[in-house]
């Protein structure tokens, strides 16, 4: 049995057998990855659960917009070496037109990328940051917060975590129950149930975190539309 969490590393493993079951927890889509033929019949070796995490992009936009209205210019930082960027990045733009906001692509795949993003927000007084998912990104959150909030940007992060660590605002399906059910996926194939013919699960819990000492040291207020949203608000 393999268990993966991400794209590339569920990719790396179908590559590496074709008969060891692998049950993925992933925020891509596998079909357009190519992971299983289908969500309701994946076929071969590998199942698991989806977050959609790839597709809560436009959700996300819409909520950093509703937190900092005035913010019509948002820098999107891209992990090149996600599964999926191109996908992201397209999902993105259409839901930044439709609010008539303009998106600034920056590559961050690595710290020095990372550093050398944010000076290009300042620089170009880039209203909010929003972070494209990324495990690159959750494994440097620590610098990812300790920048936005010394720089004084306010960003929209995926992980529950980032709000955690001192993030302003999280928004992503729950990986608490992402990992239950691959737990539970785990155990029927142990028991004999072949991965081909168990459905791809899709994420029905999701979260939205906000950090209200954040908000209050980027002096900003937050609506009483978004608090009364939050699963958490952290004071």
């Amino acid at each position: 049995m393999i268990v993966t969490a991400g794209g590339v590393a569920t990719l790396k493993a179908k590559a590496a057998t074709s008969t060891i079951p692998i049950v993925f927890q992933l925020g891509e889509d596998p079909v357009e990855l190519g992971l299983v033929a289908s969500l309701n019949r994946p076929g071969g070796n590998v199942t698991g659960v989806n977050n959609i995490t790839a597709t809560l992009g436009a959700k996300r936009i819409e909520l950093l917009h509703k937190l900092v209205p005035k913010a019509d210019k948002i820098g999107v930082f891209i992990d090149p070496n996600t599964a999926a960027p191109d996908t992201q990045r397209t999902a993105l733009q259409e839901a930044a037109s439709a609010l008539g906001l303009q998106l600034i692509f920056l590559r961050a795949g690595n710290e020095q990328e990372i550093d050398a993003a944010f000076t290009t927000l300042v620089q170009q007084r880039v209203g909010a940051l929003f972070l494209i998912d990324s495990a690159f990104f959750n494994d440097r959150r620590e610098q990812l917060v300790t920048l936005a909030r010394f720089n004084a940007i306010p960003t929209m992060y995926t992980f529950r975590d980032f709000a955690e660590t001192g993030g302003l605002m999280s928004y992503t399906s729950s990986l608490t129950d992402a990992y239950r059910r691959v737990g539970i996926y785990v155990a029927r194939i142990l028991h004999g149930e072949k991965p081909g013919d168990l459905p791809v699960q899709l994420a029905t819990k999701f979260e939205l975190v906000i950090n209200l000492k954040t908000a209050r040291a980027l002096r900003i207020d937050v609506p009483a539309e978004l608090l009364a949203l939050a699963d958490e608000v952290i004071d």
